[in-house]
C-alpha cells in the first residue's frame, strides 16, 4: 500500500509538471514555470496541488470557455473549424480511388464488364479505366 501511494505521488508529479512546462502564461496566474516546477518538487502534494486548481481555475476563466487548453491539459491546442481530416495516410477502406479499384476487380473477377454501369472512374481523364494504375497497355501475347 505504501509502494502505490508513492508511486501515485510520482504520477501526480510528473504529470503537473509537464502540465507547466506545456502551459502558457495565462494559465500560470503569472508566476514563472521554473517558480511552480521547484513548488512541485519541493512540496509535491501541496504543490501539485496547486497547480492543478490554478491552472483550471485560469483556463475556466478564458473568453473561450477554456476550449483551447484542451488535450486534458497537457497544452493548448489550436482552433479547429469543421471535421478534422487526418495529416497522414489515409486508410484503404477510406480511399474512393481505392474503394473504385477493388469494384473494377470484383467485376472482372465475376465477368462483368471493366467499366460497369457508371462508366470509367469520375477521376479518370486519360483512358486509365482499368484502375490498375498504369496508362501503358496491358501484357501483350505473341500471335
Amino acid at each position: 500500500m505504501r509502494n502505490l501511494l508513492f508511486l501515485v505521488l510520482v504520477g501526480l508529479v510528473v504529470y503537473t509538471i509537464i502540465d507547466v512546462i506545456k502551459s502558457d502564461r495565462d494559465e500560470r496566474s503569472g508566476v514563472p514555470a521554473p517558480l511552480w516546477i521547484l513548488l512541485i518538487v519541493v512540496l509535491p502534494v501541496v504543490g501539485s496541488i496547486g497547480w492543478l486548481v490554478a491552472s483550471r481555475t485560469a483556463r475556466s476563466r478564458r473568453p473561450d470557455g477554456g476550449a483551447g487548453g484542451g488535450g486534458g491539459g497537457i497544452g493548448p491546442t489550436p482552433p479547429t473549424r469543421g471535421p478534422r481530416r487526418p495529416s497522414g495516410p489515409v486508410a484503404p477502406d477510406d480511399d474512393p480511388e481505392f474503394l473504385w479499384r477493388l469494384e473494377q476487380q470484383q467485376r472482372r473477377a465475376q465477368g462483368g464488364q471493366p467499366g460497369g454501369p457508371g462508366g470509367a472512374h469520375p477521376d479518370a481523364a486519360d483512358g486509365d479505366a482499368s484502375g490498375n494504375g498504369h496508362d501503358a497497355p496491358g501484357p501483350r501475347t505473341s500471335p
